[in-house]
This record gives C-alpha cells, sequence and structure tokens, in this order.
C-alpha cells in the first residue's frame, strides 16, 4: 500500500509542479490525507528531482545548444545563462535564511491562505485577453532586470501554498513577459533552484530517507511517476498558455483554499 501511496503523491507532483497552483502545498494536504509520513520535507523535495528531468528532457536540445553556446561564447547562450543565475540567486539566499523556520509555516492554514492570496493575484495580474495566434517562448530576451524581479518575486515562494511557478510567472507578467515566455522561464528556472534544493536535503539530512513512509523506495518511485507525469503537464501547459489566460487556475486555487480553511474550520 505504501507504493500505492508513492504513485499517487508522485502523480500530484508531476501535475501541480509546474502549474501555478503550489505543488508543495498539495503534496502537504495529500500527505495528511494519506497518512503519509515525511520527515524534514524530503519526501516532498526530493521527488523534485522528477519534474526537474522532465524538464531537462523536454528542453534537451535547446539545453544542450545553450551549453555549447555557453563554450563558445556565443552573446545569446551567454546572456540565458546569465539571467538565469541572477533570478536563482535570491531564492538560494532566501531558502537558506528561512530553512529554519519551514516546519513552523508548513501548516494547512498557511497553505490555505496562501492559495487564495495567490489566486486574488494572480487574477488581478493576469489581466490581458488570451492571443489568438501562438506565440513561441523568448527567454533570450530576458532582461537582467526582469531576471532579477523574478529571482525576487520567487522569493515568496518560500511559503507552503504559493506555488514557485506560480510566483515566477506573476512576476514575469508583472515586468512584462508575455505568457509563453513567463512559462517558459519558470520552467528552466525550475532546474537550479529544485536541484540545488533536493541536494541540499540530501546532504543536511541523509538519514531521513530511511525515516520517511516507505524509505528510499517510496522516493524513487513517487521520483520516477512524476518524471512520466510531469513531462506530460509541461506539453499541455505550454499549449495552453499559447492560447489562453491563467484566470481558472486563480479561480482554482481561490476555491481549494477555501475548501481547506473550511475543513480546518
Amino acid at each position: 500500500m505504501i507504493y500505492i501511496t508513492a504513485i499517487l503523491l508522485g502523480i500530484v507532483e508531476g501535475i501541480t509542479e509546474f502549474l501555478p497552483i503550489s505543488s508543495t502545498g498539495h503534496l502537504i494536504v495529500a500527505e495528511k490525507l494519506l497518512d503519509f509520513h515525511d520527515v524534514q520535507d524530503v519526501f516532498t523535495v526530493v521527488i523534485q528531482l522528477g519534474a526537474i528531468a522532465a524538464v531537462l528532457w523536454f528542453y534537451r536540445h535547446d539545453l544542450l545548444a545553450k551549453v555549447r553556446g555557453l563554450f563558445k561564447k556565443d552573446p545569446v547562450a551567454l546572456h540565458f545563462w546569465k539571467v538565469l543565475v541572477i533570478a536563482t540567486i535570491p531564492a538560494g539566499i532566501f531558502g537558506l535564511m528561512l530553512d529554519k523556520s519551514m516546519e513552523s509555516i508548513s501548516t494547512l492554514t498557511v497553505i490555505g491562505w496562501a492559495l487564495i492570496i495567490g489566486g486574488i493575484i494572480l487574477w488581478l495580474v493576469d489581466r490581458r485577453p488570451p492571443t489568438r495566434r501562438s506565440l513561441s517562448p523568448q527567454v533570450e530576451k530576458t532582461t537582467i532586470r526582469q531576471a532579477l524581479l523574478v529571482g525576487l518575486g520567487q522569493c515568496v515562494a518560500i511559503i507552503p501554498g504559493v506555488s514557485r511557478s506560480g510566483a515566477t510567472i506573476v512576476s514575469g507578467l508583472s515586468v512584462g513577459l508575455d505568457r509563453p515566455t513567463a512559462t517558459a522561464f519558470s520552467f528552466y528556472l525550475s532546474i537550479p533552484v529544485l536541484v540545488l534544493a533536493s541536494a541540499y536535503k540530501l546532504v543536511k539530512h541523509p538519514e531521513a530517507v530511511g525515516q520517511v513512509s516507505g524509505g528510499g523506495g517510496a522516493i524513487l518511485v513517487a521520483t520516477i511517476v512524476s518524471f512520466m507525469v510531469a513531462l506530460a503537464s509541461i506539453t499541455w501547459l505550454l499549449r495552453y498558455v499559447s492560447r489562453h489566460n491563467f484566470r481558472p487556475f486563480a479561480y482554482y486555487r481561490i476555491i481549494a483554499g477555501l475548501i481547506i480553511l473550511l475543513f480546518i474550520a
């Protein structure tokens, strides 16, 4: 049964990691409903590697081209890596500063309010009508200023229920990026942020792996499942945002947050 639970949690992670609805918030709620025991958030953080593997696979050709361009000192590739690093630094610093406080704020009450407030902000920010034609993401045209502001916005996602993808997409839209570019930049930005977060957890709390329900086996199963589901989620979301806005996700966040708060009450 524990592996069935791990599969279900992997599905939750794969679906929610890149949608602006908070994967961490959904995982915490799902773990409580399924009576799954996590330790030091190791399970919640590490299975995100499956979603990151999905991003790496989806963008493998573009990333390889960007790596080759880096060694060839191609201006476009150099700018891409520069904005990615700049946007990553604030979240890394902020995450280390608040690491010891995470357990105290990982509550259903915080998640519920974060979903509602984040949904309202997403609804207010994404006011532009959907485009009638498909737009290609242009991450390489993101300016250093835009990257820094997106990185600062991502810091808020340290609060469970806010959503890392939601914070970066909202920040991207606020600084002038179109929906496809803001979404793609959020995907790329997830690679260094989540890899570093997972590595940090494993290095700091290696003993927690065996204390999680199902141990390392459950983590491995959930990671593999999250990879497969996240790959489909990425493909769908990029197609969706080329012609639609994020309003449905805002409504979902508000409704989900209200349900959680009502459940607590």
